[in-house]
């Protein structure tokens, strides 16, 4: 296989490329999915790698078109490719997988959060910079953004700003978002981005005023909370021993989640207090998994001049280290 990476699609710049492949190691002979396909970043660099398999998961639908190409240019050898591309969420991994005949493999990626290419498509309405219906849906079914913020009450509009969005600010926005409705529906994101504005300063940062209300918005619209804690309690099962679950989050909800995850999974769970009589009797239990970042790993200031959406990227692997127990259903 090519030692090295091909060039990627200049529509999408994977980040922490070289560390992901660093910590999922693929090998000759493997199998590996790529739970967030978008751009196929990942994928290409997995497949030029080594000689393995690549199941590509992706709920977009543009996505998957766009990977129809890639499988194209990588022949297993027998007539199909070592690309193979499922239309779904990653939080339905393990179905997905099943459907196809696949049980167990040997590595798995996840880059979490919006695609470079939908923020960058005006008409997919994730960014509030560009004008575009107030869409934000990462697949082509269920509520708009725009269903949102128009229907439903300014408490349920606040406590989503807050919560996704982590605005300290939410009800205030809540209460102009109600208002500017009344007058007229919202349903270009410019105009959202306008009444965030109006009641939200900005700060030192320098990010934004819009950016946690559309944080906040997107990851509702899409479930995408829903969708990791699904995975990361699917991904364990999965992994072959020796098998790695590298993830890349963007945030700190997308990151707790899968902190949580991997430290229960590695039996890393805080100890009971002294003063707890279960404290006398507790005892490490037997663990299939280790942790291979102690901490996230963060880009280095190379990448995050080249590629400043990079900027907030955090890194957590671990390994699978022995297969289940008997009594466990293979899997």
């Amino acid at each position: 296989m090519n030692a090295h990476f091909p060039p990627h699609d200049p529509g999408h710049v994977p980040v922490m490329l070289a560390e992901v492949m660093d910590y999922l190691a693929p090998r000759d002979g493997g199998r590996y999915v790529d739970g967030t396909f978008g751009g196929g970043g990942y994928a290409r660099a997995i497949l030029a790698a080594a000689d393995c398999r690549l199941w590509g998961i992706d709920r977009d639908p543009a996505a998957i078109a766009r990977g129809d190409a890639l499988a194209a240019t990588c022949p297993d050898g027998r007539g199909g490719s070592r690309l193979r591309l499922l239309h779904g969420g990653f939080g339905d991994m393990a179905a997905l997988l099943a459907e196809d005949g696949v049980t167990t493999v040997d590595g798995i990626v996840l880059d979490l959060g919006v695609s470079s290419y939908q923020i960058d498509e005006a008409d997919r309405g994730f960014s509030f910079r560009m004008d575009g219906p107030l869409d934000m849906r990462m697949a082509d079914t269920g509520p708009t953004a725009a269903d949102v913020v128009n229907t439903l009450p300014e408490d349920e509009l606040a406590d989503i700003i807050y919560h996704y969005g982590e605005e300290r600010l939410s009800r205030r926005v809540a209460r102009a978002i109600v208002a500017a409705r009344a007058e007229s529906p919202l349903l270009r994101t410019t105009q959202l981005a306008d009444v965030v504005r109006s009641v939200v300063r900005p700060d030192r940062s320098g990010i934004d005023p819009a950016t946690r209300t559309f944080q906040g918005l997107r990851i509702h619209v899409n479930d995408e909370l829903g969708q990791i804690r699904r995975v990361l309690e699917q991904a364990p099962a999965l992994l072959a021993p020796g098998g790695r679950l590298v993830v890349v989050s963007f945030h700190s909800l997308e990151d707790r989640l899968v902190k949580q995850a991997m430290s229960s999974a590695a039996g890393r769970m805080p100890a009971p207090s002294r003063h707890d009589p279960r404290a006398m009797t507790a005892r490490a239990a037997p663990t299939r998994f280790t942790l291979l970042t102690g901490r996230p790993i963060r880009p280095g200031p190379a990448e995050t001049s080249r590629n400043p959406r990079a900027r907030s990227a955090r890194l957590r692997a671990m390994e699978c280290i022995t297969p289940p127990p008997a009594s466990e259903p293979a899997a």
